[in-house]
């Protein structure tokens, strides 16, 4: 069995995020490990003249993320650090997650197939893909 020193856990504020957050807290609290929860803010980086309506959305992000902090705190029994990044998902949690030092990334797949897939994507996927971690894909444990 690994025991996972630093744990990242990139959330949408999706239930299957929650899902993730849960499992993260979970082996934080197993092997004492450092924990941090990140959200990536998409379609922000270059907004430059509209200022004012990213700092408000960043602000709401921020609170958001603040409430999914306090309760990986509550789970983990232990201090959880988080923050709110600017860019395309999968490639700032990559990003995050390699120059911060993890050794673990948590995160939740919707599980889209066919069509869905194609057009939406898969941030999972393309984490799995391009960290420089191990990787936890959580799913949710009913068929929609």
């Amino acid at each position: 069995m690994s025991s996972w020193r630093k744990i990242c856990c990139p959330v949408d504020f999706s239930e299957t995020s929650r899902l993730a957050l849960k499992e993260a807290a979970g082996l934080a609290r197993r092997d004492g490990s450092e924990l941090t929860l990140v959200h990536v803010l998409e379609g922000t980086a270059s907004l430059g003249d509209v200022a004012t309506s990213v700092a408000r959305l960043l602000e709401a992000k921020e609170a958001e993320l603040e409430e999914w902090r306090a309760e990986a705190e509550r789970l983990s029994g232990g201090r959880v650090r988080s923050t709110v990044i600017p860019g395309v998902a999968a490639e700032e949690a990559c990003r995050f997650a390699r120059e911060g030092g993890f050794d673990l990334v948590v995160v939740g797949t919707h599980g889209r197939t066919g069509i869905r897939h194609l057009m939406l994507g898969s941030v999972a996927e393309k984490v799995v893909r391009e960290a420089h971690s191990s990787v936890l894909v959580v799913r949710p444990t009913e068929k929609r």
